[in-house]
């Protein structure tokens, strides 16, 4: 055997801590949110419904002046006009919105 092809203890650590590195990013799920793709919350669904959504905050005396953009369940990107919410699985609702589940950003 030629010493490139032998086996060593050196190598083989190498190869260790080269696979211990990169086996968590190989692992690691990569999800983009397209707030686009997802249909917009009507505030007549029964889910939204429940938790008195409406699309414009400012017309909700219970708002209390917070809307969906200052809520801590809002994922939608800084300064969006609508994104996903952790409330609505699969829909997307209006920053402009409110609904009784807010919750203040930490």
């Amino acid at each position: 055997m030629s010493r490139e092809t032998k086996p060593t203890r050196r190598r083989f650590v190498r190869k260790l801590l080269l696979g211990a590195t990169l086996t968590p990013l190989a692992l690691t799920r990569f999800e983009v949110s397209n707030a686009a793709d997802q249909p917009l919350l009507s505030p007549d669904d029964p889910a939204a419904a429940k938790v008195r959504y409406t699309e414009d905050a400012t017309k909700e005396k219970s708002a209390k002046g917070h809307s969906c953009a200052t809520c801590g369940l809002y994922e939608g990107p800084y300064n969006s006009t609508q994104g996903p919410c952790q409330i609505f699985p699969d829909k997307a609702v209006k920053a402009a919105g409110w609904c009784t589940a807010w919750a203040p950003q930490l």
